[in-house]
C-alpha cells in the first residue's frame, strides 16, 4: 500500500485544510465541494485527510461496518448482538465519474428476489464509506442522478435501494468530499446548496511558497516513507486535536446570540431556504470545538459564514461565487449581544478568522503539494486585423445586453446521448415506453414483461407451488424515454456589420441568453466567432458555459463577414467531436445578419459551406440579426441552405418561437 503524502506537510491552502477538518470533527456540518483550478492539492488534501481519522470499531464479517456497542437493527446483514468488535482504519472511498447507480447505492438480485423472496443485496460504495469518508473528483463532470442519490444518503445517514417492490435499506453515514475544476463546468445550484461547506483554493503566486511546494513534493517523490516519518509527529498531533475536538463537541453551547447573528446573516445575503441557518450553526459549533471552547462566539459565527455561504448566493451560473466581507462584519456588528468576547482585541472580537488550523502553520498563502502553473488564458480579440480587410476596423468589446428566458430549441428524433433536459432520448430514467432483452447486467425491471415472458413455460418448468419459477432469459429490462443533453455549438458573426449598426449588445445578450438555457438543459457548449479573414474557435466543445460567457463578454467586432469561413470551422468541429462522443447529437446556432462579404462570390461560398451542414443532418437554427427599412433576407436563405429554420432576435424572446421547433422537426420529416 503507498504511503499518503502528510495532511501537514500540505503548504498554505487554509481554507481547505480548515474546511476538512471541521468535517472531520462533525460530519454532520455536511460535507465539503473544493473548487479549483487543477494542481492546486484538492485530491491530494483528501486523501491525506484518511490517515488522520480515527479508526473505527466494526462487528466483524459485517459488510455495511456496524458498531459493535450500537449495530444497526435494519442491517441487512444482522441482526447484531451488542459486543466486541474490531478495529480497522476509516476508510477513504473514491466514486468515479463513470459509476452507474447499482455501483453506487448496490445491487438487487431480481431474479432470486422474484423466485426465491431472497433479498440477495451486493453493497455498493455506499456501504463501503459507511463511517469513513466518500470522496468524488471532478463532481460536477457526475450525471446529476447519482449526484441526487448520494446527497440524499448524505443528508439522511442511510441508502434505500427499491427495485420492483423489494427494498433494501442500510446505514450510510461519511463524510463526503467532491472536488471539481469551475472550467469544465458547473454543478446546479440546487445541488450546490446540498453540499455544507465550500471554499475555493489557487496555486500561489508567491515565489517562496511554490519553492516550497515542489521542494518538499520531490522529497516525498524520491522516498515517501521517509518523507512521511519526517511529519509523524505532526501527524499524531493534528490526529490526536480531531479526537479531542470530537469529544469537546457534545458540550459546545451555541448561545441565543449566535444564533441571531446566524440568522441575521442569511437573511442579509438572501440566501434561499433554511438550509445555510443550520450549516452554518453546526460549522460555528465544530470551529469552536476545533479551538478547544465549549462557547460559540462571533468569530466562529463569522468563519462559518466564509464557508457555508459563498455557494449559496449564486443566482444564476455566470455569477462568481463569493462574500462582501465588509457586508458581514457590518451585519454581525449591528446584531451582536452580550454573549460575544467584549474585548474587540481579544479572541472573540473584530470577527477575524481564527490563525493557524493545525499544530503545523505554514506561511500564509496558497499552494499545495502537487501545484502546478495555472494556465493563462489568452486575451480575446488579439491584436488589430492586418491590412486591407475592408469594412470598419476592430472595436472595442461591447458589453452583453440583459438576459431573457427562451424557448426550448431541441435535437428531432430519438437520441441516446448524455442525460439532459434537452432532446428526447432513451435513457435509464425516465417514463418507460417497452421493455427488451437485458444487454449485461440488469438495471431496471419491467416486471410486466418479464412476467409474460416466464408464463408459459411454468408447467414445463415444473411448478407446483404458488411461486413463480423464473429463468435468466426470461427478464425484460426497461426500456424508458427522457432527455439528453446535446452539443450546442454557437457560430457568431462579430464582423463590422454587425457593429456598425449598435446590435452587437443584443446579439451577446440573446447568445447570453441561450448559453443559460444550454446550462439548465445540461448541455456541452462551443463557441466559434468569424470576423475579418478568418473564423476561430473561442471555445472548445466544453461543460463549462460560465467559460463560454465569458469569452463572450470579451469578443471585439470588425472586419469583412466570413460566413463560409464561420460554417466550415464549425464543420470541423463537429467532426472531430462525432469521433470523441458519437452518442451526443449536435444543435448548430447560427448568429448572423447573413451579409456575407470579403472574397470571389462569399454568399455563394457560404450556401455551399451551409449544404455540407445538411448532407451530415445537422440540426440548425438561424439567429437573424439583420434590421432596419432594407432587409436582404440573407440569413433567411442561408437557414434554408442549412436546412434548418431562421428566427429574429426579437421572436427569440417572445412567444412566437414556440413553433421554431416544429419548423426544425418538419424539415427532418422532409429530409428523411
Amino acid at each position: 500500500m503507498s504511503t499518503p503524502y502528510p495532511f501537514t506537510a500540505i503548504v498554505g491552502q487554509d481554507d481547505l485544510r480548515l474546511g476538512l477538518l471541521l468535517n472531520a470533527v462533525s460530519p454532520a456540518v455536511g460535507g465539503v465541494l473544493v473548487r479549483g483550478e487543477k494542481g492546486t492539492a484538492k485530491s491530494t488534501a483528501v486523501r491525506a485527510l484518511a490517515a488522520l481519522m480515527p479508526e473505527v470499531a466494526v462487528v466483524p464479517g459485517c459488510r455495511f461496518s456496524c458498531a459493535p456497542d450500537a449495530p444497526d437493527p435494519a442491517c441487512p446483514d444482522g441482526p447484531h448482538e451488542a459486543g466486541s468488535g474490531v478495529s480497522r482504519a476509516a476508510r477513504t472511498v473514491e466514486l468515479p465519474v463513470g459509476a452507474s447507480e447499482d455501483r453506487l447505492v448496490g445491487a438487487l438480485d431480481i431474479e432470486r428476489a422474484l423466485a426465491e423472496g431472497v433479498k440477495a443485496f451486493e453493497p455498493g460504495l455506499l456501504a463501503d464509506a459507511h463511517r469513513g469518508i466518500l470522496y468524488v473528483d471532478e463532481v460536477n463532470l457526475l450525471h446529476d442522478h447519482l449526484v441526487d442519490l448520494l446527497l440524499d444518503a448524505a443528508a439522511m445517514g442511510a441508502s434505500y435501494v427499491e427495485r420492483e417492490g423489494v427494498s433494501v435499506r442500510h446505514a450510510a453515514r461519511f463524510l463526503l468530499v467532491g472536488t471539481m475544476n469551475p472550467e469544465e463546468g458547473e454543478l446546479r445550484p440546487q445541488l450546490l446548496d446540498r453540499f455544507g461547506l465550500t471554499v475555493e483554493v489557487a496555486a500561489s503566486r508567491e515565489t517562496d511558497l511554490r519553492v516550497e511546494v515542489v521542494r518538499r513534493r520531490l522529497a516525498y517523490d524520491d522516498d515517501p516513507a521517509a518523507f512521511a516519518a519526517q511529519w509523524a509527529d505532526e501527524e499524531a498531533a493534528l490526529r490526536a486535536r480531531i479526537i479531542g475536538a470530537r469529544a469537546l463537541l457534545p458540550q459546545v453551547r451555541l448561545g441565543d446570540g449566535a444564533l441571531r447573528q446566524i440568522a441575521a446573516t442569511c437573511a442579509a445575503f438572501e440566501v434561499d431556504g433554511m438550509r445555510a441557518d443550520i450549516v452554518m450553526a453546526r460549522t460555528a459549533t465544530a470551529l469552536a470545538a476545533w479551538a478547544g471552547r465549549t462557547d460559540v462566539l462571533a468569530e466562529d459565527v463569522r468563519q462559518a459564514a466564509l464557508l457555508a455561504l459563498p455557494h449559496r448566493r449564486r443566482r444564476n451560473p455566470f455569477d462568481a461565487p463569493g462574500l462582501d466581507e465588509d457586508k458581514l462584519d457590518d451585519t454581525l456588528e449591528q446584531n451582536s449581544s452580550e454573549d460575544d468576547d467584549p474585548d474587540p482585541d481579544g479572541p472573540g472580537g473584530g470577527g477575524r478568522p481564527p490563525e493557524g488550523d493545525g499544530p503545523d502553520t505554514p506561511p500564509q498563502g496558497e499552494g499545495g503539494a502537487d501545484d502546478t502553473p495555472a494556465q493563462s488564458v489568452p486575451e480575446q480579440g488579439g491584436e488589430k486585423e492586418q491590412g486591407p480587410t475592408g469594412g470598419s476596423g476592430e472595436q472595442q468589446p461591447v458589453r452583453a445586453g440583459e438576459p431573457f428566458r427562451t424557448k426550448m430549441l431541441s435535437v428531432p428524433g430519438l437520441g441516446e446521448g448524455a442525460a439532459g433536459r434537452r432532446s428526447r432520448a432513451r435513457t435509464e430514467h425516465g417514463r418507460t415506453t417497452g421493455a427488451r432483452r437485458p444487454q449485461g447486467a440488469l438495471t431496471k425491471l419491467h416486471l410486466a414483461a418479464t412476467v409474460q415472458a416466464a408464463a408459459p413455460h411454468q408447467r414445463a418448468r415444473g411448478r407446483s407451488g404458488r411461486g413463480l419459477v423464473v429463468r435468466r432469459d426470461d427478464l425484460r429490462q426497461a426500456v424508458r424515454e427522457g432527455r439528453e443533453g446535446n452539443l450546442v455549438l454557437f457560430v457568431v458573426d462579430a464582423s463590422g456589420s454587425m457593429a456598425a449598426r449598435q446590435r452587437m449588445t443584443a446579439v451577446k445578450g440573446a447568445v447570453l441568453s441561450l448559453l443559460m438555457d444550454a446550462y439548465q438543459r445540461r448541455d456541452k457548449v462551443g463557441l466559434i466567432t468569424f470576423r475579418g479573414k478568418d473564423a476561430e474557435v473561442v471555445l472548445p466543445p466544453t461543460s463549462s458555459v460560465d467559460a463560454a460567457a465569458a469569452r463572450l463578454e470579451m469578443l471585439p467586432t470588425g472586419g469583412r463577414t466570413p460566413v463560409a469561413a464561420g460554417l466550415l470551422k464549425a464543420h470541423d468541429v463537429l467532426r472531430v467531436e462525432r469521433l470523441r462522443d458519437p452518442s451526443r447529437r449536435p444543435l448548430l446556432v447560427v448568429v448572423t445578419d447573413g451579409r456575407a462579404t470579403g472574397g470571389p462570390e462569399p454568399v455563394a461560398l457560404a450556401a455551399r459551406a451551409a449544404r455540407l451542414h445538411e448532407a451530415d443532418g445537422i440540426a440548425s437554427v438561424v439567429v437573424d440579426c439583420e434590421s432596419g427599412p432594407v432587409r436582404l433576407g440573407l440569413a433567411v436563405s442561408l437557414a434554408g441552405e442549412l436546412g434548418g429554420t431562421a428566427v429574429t432576435l426579437e421572436e427569440l424572446r417572445a412567444e412566437s418561437i414556440a413553433g421554431l421547433v416544429k419548423d426544425v422537426q418538419s424539415y427532418s420529416r422532409r429530409a428523411a
